[in-house]
């Protein structure tokens, strides 16, 4: 079985040309000719000051190179993907620090073997030519309860260990010095991981494999096991199970939380999870946290630690005090490196409250006539709200022909936001009122384009309504949103949208303004005629919405704005039908 597809240039190669892309688009930055290093390119403003170097295998972009620059690391060591870069590179990028005029460098490594034995081993060889270099091994790993002969692994809480590093290494601080304050900030610090999915090295297959329900706790940034599959469920009680695990009393590796304790919290991204999934996450761990009694100082959210494409992320929690903020805050030009506010996030005020819009009471006065609601208005609003919920499959596969295959899924949300403002208030007692008060609420519920015509149309057919509701205004009312729609849609009959509907059906409405015609039958043809403008859109070249990007040989289907709207006239018709109309009874049935 073939791996994962890649966009490299070769296999072999692939971590060479990364950390090169790095370097070509970051003026600040040098490689080292003859390696995989990658160094800042002002190294003579490095003489008097400790070196930070820290690297490992590649894969994890943006570390480990994002994070060179005056205020965090001065250079880095790229291994191939998943894999320990080279003693000799090391040490190469260890000698050129130093022949740049370092006092004294400080390599900061993750825990995993590969990486302790392989810069372990350039520690001695640059010790025994003289250079003064530490070592700290960083694991902040929370995924065990028992502690392990190995240790905890390393994980993104790194990054912020190269951050406290790089303001310590900027503020003149002695290499051994640099070395314990960083030792005992990785004690106060863990990291707990989940994934949704496996990522792959190029050329490789999965490194493993997960049911489409499940997602796995505690696994490492090399798509190692973790320590419990689960099935999913929503992010808010994910990101419990995780923060209980950093910090239950039976984990030996646990982050050590008291209420009222103040952290950083960092929320990674751990290559393959959508920014929307990540602020959710990041919303769900702030809540957590406070409702816990933890005052968060600063959050990080973002990719700062990958594993390749997985879909996961990883929290990191690390125990802050006012000098730990202050190295963090400080200013660094490393481009991974967001920079927050440098604000409390706990304790601020973050809902404004938005301006009331006016009574429906005092709307009415503005009236000039009063009539009594009637049970027309809920039948058909019932009838409609059915009819969307029950099409709801087959208007998103229509959907998917030429766009992203929700359109059923936004009608739907609309009809259950009408079911709820129905069953949650009375209605308004004038069509005008109610066609104001769909276009409001369509709006702000149902979203995306469609939200934004239907509000169009229910706002201009409003209006006319605002002096009588005489059959010949309905009409007039139509053919106020329909020319709404097309003056800010830009769209008109014949470009295989929802007015292709809405036109056939206004077409022979203006029949209600014959006083001999009968309502009922008028409306029934103007159902009839709105149905087969849909089903004749299938033959249409789209020249407007999103359809119109796709090529008329594809789009053998109805258009299915079009479908959607004529199901809309039809179950208003069908609601009319409950009730023995007259052309007097007409005048209030919305």
């Amino acid at each position: 079985m073939p791996g994962s597809k890649k966009l490299v240039n070769t296999i072999l190669g692939c971590a060479d040309d990364a950390l090169a892309g790095t370097v070509a688009c970051n003026p600040h930055l040098q490689m080292l000719h003859g390696h995989r290093v990658a160094l800042r390119a002002d190294l003579e403003n490095l003489r008097g000051k400790v070196a930070l170097i820290s690297g490992g295998g590649s894969g994890h972009e943006p570390a480990h190179a994002g994070y060179i620059g005056k205020g965090m690391l001065t250079g880095v060591v790229a291994g191939p993907v998943f894999t320990s870069p080279a003693v000799g590179s090391i040490l190469a990028a260890i000698r050129a620090v130093k022949q740049a005029g370092a006092v004294g460098t400080l390599l900061i490594v993750k825990n995993y073997t590969g990486d302790r034995l392989n810069f372990g081993l350039a520690l001695e060889q640059a010790r025994a030519e003289g250079a003064s270099v530490e070592m700290v091994v960083i694991g902040d790993d929370c995924a065990f309860t028992k502690q392990k002969k190995a240790g905890r692994r390393g994980l993104c809480g790194t990054v912020l260990i190269h951050k406290v590093a790089g303001a310590l290494s900027e503020a003149g601080c002695g290499l051994s010095a640099i070395a314990r304050k960083v030792t005992a900030v990785a004690h106060s610090m863990g990291t707990l991981g989940i994934s949704l999915s496996p990522c792959s090295v190029p050329g490789s297959r999965p490194t493993f494999q997960i049911a489409d329900d499940e997602l796995e706790l505690g696994l490492g940034i090399h798509g190692e096991a973790g320590v419990r599959r689960m099935k999913i469920t929503s992010a808010d009680q994910v990101v419990k199970i995780m923060l209980d695990h950093m910090t239950s009393h039976s984990n030996a590796s646990r982050v050590r939380l008291k209420s009222g304790a103040s952290v950083v919290l960092m929320v990674n991204n751990l290559g393959g999870l959508s920014y929307l999934e990540l602020s959710v996450v990041a919303g769900s761990a702030v809540r957590c946290l406070e409702s816990k009694g933890i005052h968060i100082a600063r959050v990080f959210v973002g990719s700062f630690m990958t594993a390749l494409e997985m879909a996961g992320v990883s929290l990191t929690l690390l125990l802050v005090d006012d000098e730990l903020l202050t190295l963090i805050d400080s200013d660094t030009t490393a481009v991974a490196w967001s920079q927050p506010s440098k604000v409390h996030v706990s304790g601020r005020k973050r809902v404004r409250e938005s301006v009331a819009p006016k009574e429906e009471e005092e709307e009415e006065e503005s009236f000039p006539f009063r009539a009594p609601a009637t049970p027309y208005m809920r039948a058909v609003l019932e009838k409609v709200c059915n009819t969307l919920l029950n099409l709801q499959e087959k208007l998103n596969d229509l959907d998917r022909a030429a766009g992203d295959g929700d359109c059923g899924s936004t009608h739907a949300r609309a009809a259950r936001a009408i079911q709820e403002w129905v069953e949650s208030k009375p209605l308004p007692l004038y069509p005008s009122q109610l066609l104001s008060g769909l276009a409001k609420l369509l709006l702000e519920k149902m979203g995306g384009s469609s939200g934004a015509l239907y509000g169009l149309f229910l706002t201009a057919a409003a209006q006319p309504l605002r002096t009588d509701d005489e059959l010949a205004t309905w009409s007039a009312a139509v053919d106020a949103g329909i020319d709404a729609m097309m003056r800010y849609g830009g769209a008109a009959p014949g470009d295989r949208t929802m007015l292709d509907s809405l036109c056939a059906a206004a077409e022979q409405l203006r029949a209600l303004k014959n006083p001999q015609t009968n309502p009922l039958k008028v409306l029934t043809k103007a159902v009839e005629e709105a149905e087969a403008a849909a089903e004749s859109t299938k033959h249409m070249e789209a020249s407007a919405g999103r359809a119109s990007y796709i090529g008329s040989a594809r789009l053998d289907r109805p258009d299915p704005g079009a479908v959607a709207a004529a199901a809309i006239l039809r179950a208003v018709m069908e609601g009319l039908q409950g009730f023995p109309l007259n052309r007097g009874s007409f005048r209030m049935a919305t």
